[in-house]
């Protein structure tokens, strides 16, 4: 016998009304992700690249302790992206002044280059949206978001007494 979850994990939903939030979430966000890194192809890099390139600040640089959490990654990936865009000359490492443990991740004027082609692609993407949906529209989905996303970072979906 199947248990409760099998038809989320396991079925492919048939139309609008059959798909769970999690499976429009999930393939929504994939989607986007593709296209992200299929861009990000033309050029050499990827989209966590991208992504990490428009975290740090393009004039003073970025804590690189501040980097992960701004970014919703942790720190074992945020590393082997750092050294992958460092070995290809997008960012220096700076000794930070306010402490003497940590470092500054600042843009190569080649990372700043390539921050300005991400920026590019992400403001693209947001306007070709933004054509395609009304303003109500794009409302609500963002009142949907701010929803999920407060629930989910504060554990208001799974309690304790949930078995």
């Amino acid at each position: 016998m199947h248990n409760k979850f099998y038809y989320i994990w396991e079925q492919q939903p048939l139309n609008m009304k059959d798909r769970t939030i999690d499976y429009i979430l999930r393939t929504t966000w994939l989607a986007v992700q593709k296209m992200y890194n299929e861009e990000a192809l033309k050029f050499d890099s990827t989209m966590a690249t991208g992504f990490t390139l428009l975290s740090i600040d393009p004039e003073k640089g970025t804590p690189s302790t501040a980097l992960g959490p701004k970014m919703g990654m942790e720190a074992t990936s945020l590393s082997r992206i750092l050294k992958a865009m460092e070995k290809k000359g997008l960012i220096d490492r700076h000794p930070n002044p306010e402490d003497g443990r940590g470092v500054i991740i600042k843009l190569t004027p080649f990372g700043v280059q390539k921050r300005t082609y991400s920026k590019d692609r992400v403001l693209t993407f947001n306007e070709k949206i933004k054509n395609n949906i009304s303003d109500e529209k794009l409302k609500h989905f963002n009142e949907v978001a701010d929803v999920i996303l407060e629930m989910v970072s504060n554990k208001k979906i799974y309690t304790p007494n949930d078995n």
